[in-house]
């Protein structure tokens, strides 16, 4: 199968969980495509596509965003991780890229499809704890655009509603992308992947369509321990590959 159509599949199926279950739409995506892909050939088409949802979804959830954990606590913090993780990308190369986001990829998963089955309840972080994850989350999302899972793991145990939680969330991938997206303009990476980013538009749509038709019809937990346990091999074989 060509490669950019086998990434159009994962994005098609990537877009179509998160509509199901709220979450990893690029960590799904790339964590599938990586096996055929390069990161690097992959990030400036996936991160100006997940824009065009989190977009929508921030307008939509506007009014849930909690401002101070967003401005003062969040972004400061991943800005300058995010930036710093794609100062470091050139410097790592393809492969062990591959093998570090295979193990983020698989200790996200493996400590979800725990949680989910043993019906564990997440303990709250100290706030020095809490910081340094964030820090930690923004290098992550400057080399894989997927701080998700470092940060989702840094908020555990917060004082937010669900509804502010996922908002606030939600305008931190918009502000990071959007930030990537700028940086992916002024390397000249951009460019060339408009062509493929229009291609990949409708894919995205119709998965996310699909996606919500659904998203009442299956037993969402059961799903998403289903998406975990690919995840789980996905994160095996790129590093089994990549060795």
């Amino acid at each position: 199968m060509d490669p950019w159509m086998w990434l159009g599949l994962c994005i098609f199926i990537a877009f179509g969980i998160e509509a199901i279950t709220g979450f990893g739409s690029i960590v799904i995506a790339l964590s599938l495509g990586a096996l055929l892909l390069p990161i690097d050939a992959m990030l400036p088409v996936l991160v100006p596509l997940n824009i065009c949802m989190t977009s929508y979804l921030a307008i939509r959830h506007r009014q849930h965003i909690h401002w101070p954990t967003l401005l003062k606590m969040i972004l400061p913090l991943m800005v300058g991780g995010t930036l710093l993780g794609y100062l470091l990308r050139p410097a790592l190369g393809d492969n062990t890229l591959q093998i570090l986001f295979g193990a983020l990829v698989i200790w996200f998963a493996a400590r979800e499809l725990w949680r989910s089955i043993r019906g564990l309840k997440v303990s709250q972080h100290g706030s020095g704890w809490t910081r340094s994850w964030m820090l930690v989350a923004g290098i992550t999302h400057g080399l894989f655009a997927s701080g998700g899972p470092l940060l989702v793991y840094a908020l555990t145990g917060t004082q937010l509603s669900k509804s502010a939680f996922r908002a606030t969330l939600i305008s931190v991938w918009l502000s990071l992308n959007g930030l990537l997206t700028v940086v992916f303009a002024l390397d000249g990476s951009l460019l060339p992947a408009l062509p493929r980013i229009g291609m990949m538009l409708p894919v995205l749509l119709a998965g996310v369509v699909i996606g919500e038709f659904l998203h009442h019809r299956v037993n969402e937990n059961l799903f998403k321990q289903l998406v975990y346990t690919l995840l789980l091999l996905t994160g095996a074989l790129l590093i089994i590959t990549t060795l």
